[in-house]
C-alpha cells in the first residue's frame, strides 16, 4: 500500500479506536448508561477498532468486507438516533430500564456540551469516507 491511502486507514482506526475508548470511558468511568440505540452504535464501532487496526498493521485492504458493512450499519443507526435525539422523528425505541431515553438531552451530552449522538455519526461519517478514498486510491 502506498503512504496516503495507509495514512487514511490508520486515521480511519484512529477515529474507531478514540470512539470506542471514548464509548467505553462514558459508560465505565464517568458511570453513564448508554441508551439502546447507542449499544448498537457500539456493536458496531467496537469491532472496527479491532478490524482496521490489523489492517493497519497487516498492511492489507482486506478488511473491507468486515469494515465497511459495519460502518454502514453503524451510520444507519446513528443518522436514526440524530433524527430521534433532535426531535426530528418520534422516540419509537422505548428503554428496558438499564439506560436513559435516547432523546435525554442531560444524559446525551458529553460534558452538559456536545451531544453524544453527534459524535458518533460524525465518527462513522469520518470512517466511512477515509475508506471510500483507501479503496478508490489503492484501485
Amino acid at each position: 500500500m502506498k503512504s496516503l491511502p495507509w495514512f487514511m486507514l490508520v486515521s480511519a482506526w484512529l477515529v474507531a479506536l478514540v470512539a470506542t475508548l471514548g464509548a467505553l470511558f462514558i459508560g465505565e468511568v464517568m458511570g453513564q448508561a448508554p441508551c439502546e440505540l447507542c449499544w448498537y452504535q457500539r456493536i458496531a464501532m467496537f469491532p472496527l477498532a479491532w478490524i482496521l487496526g490489523v489492517a493497519t498493521f497487516r498492511d492489507t485492504t482486506e478488511y473491507e468486507w468486515y469494515a465497511l458493512p459495519l460502518t454502514l450499519a453503524g451510520l444507519a443507526v446513528a443518522t436514526f438516533h440524530n433524527l430521534v435525539y433532535f426531535g426530528i422523528l418520534p422516540e419509537a425505541i422505548h428503554q428496558c430500564g438499564a439506560g436513559p431515553s435516547c432523546t435525554d438531552t442531560s444524559a446525551m451530552q458529553l460534558f452538559g456540551v456536545v451531544p453524544i449522538p453527534l459524535l458518533s455519526l460524525l465518527s462513522f461519517l469520518t470512517i466511512i469516507v477515509l475508506l471510500v478514498a483507501v479503496r478508490r486510491t489503492t484501485r
